[in-house]
């Protein structure tokens, strides 16, 4: 399935989270994503950004909390269903947005965490989102340079 298509469901997941469970596991889903995202643009992605993208790979899958968060919805892991990434630009400014989503929904559940467990494990996403979303501008600022270079 085409990253676009992932992101979007993904979009829909977090919107339909109703507790902070589920907003955790669309949080791991996002992360898994850009591991995907990254992993699969450092292999088939243009060459002048394979290195980028293996380093949104690894910041994608830095976040280990997920490991103890069950994918609940049917359909399991959606970053498991990437084949494809047709539109680099559009998947990477998608999974940038989704990433911004997941850190304004957690700042919310931050602010109101009554267990510390629950509130260091959102801390830890965010931190994990920020690094991936950083690595995605570098991405998107390589292409803008190589797009100028052909022009």
């Amino acid at each position: 399935m085409d990253a676009v298509r992932i992101i979007a469901a993904s979009r829909r997941g977090l919107a339909e989270a109703s507790t902070v469970q589920e907003v955790v596991v669309e949080a791991w889903q996002a992360q898994a994503l850009a591991e995907a995202v990254g992993s699969h643009l450092a292999i088939f992605g243009p060459y002048e950004v394979r290195s980028r993208a293996r380093g949104l790979g690894d910041a994608g899958g830095r976040f280990s909390g997920g490991l103890l968060c069950p994918v609940a919805r049917a359909g399991g892991l959606r970053a498991a269903q990437l084949t494809e990434v047709k539109d680099v630009r559009a998947a990477l400014t998608g999974l940038r947005g989704l990433l911004r989503e997941v850190c304004e929904v957690l700042v919310g559940i931050v602010c109101t965490a009554d267990e510390e467990g629950m509130y260091w494990t959102c801390v830890e996403v965010m931190d994990s989102a920020d690094e991936s979303r950083d690595r995605i501008a570098g991405i998107l600022e390589k292409l803008e340079v190589r797009d100028r270079d052909l022009a």
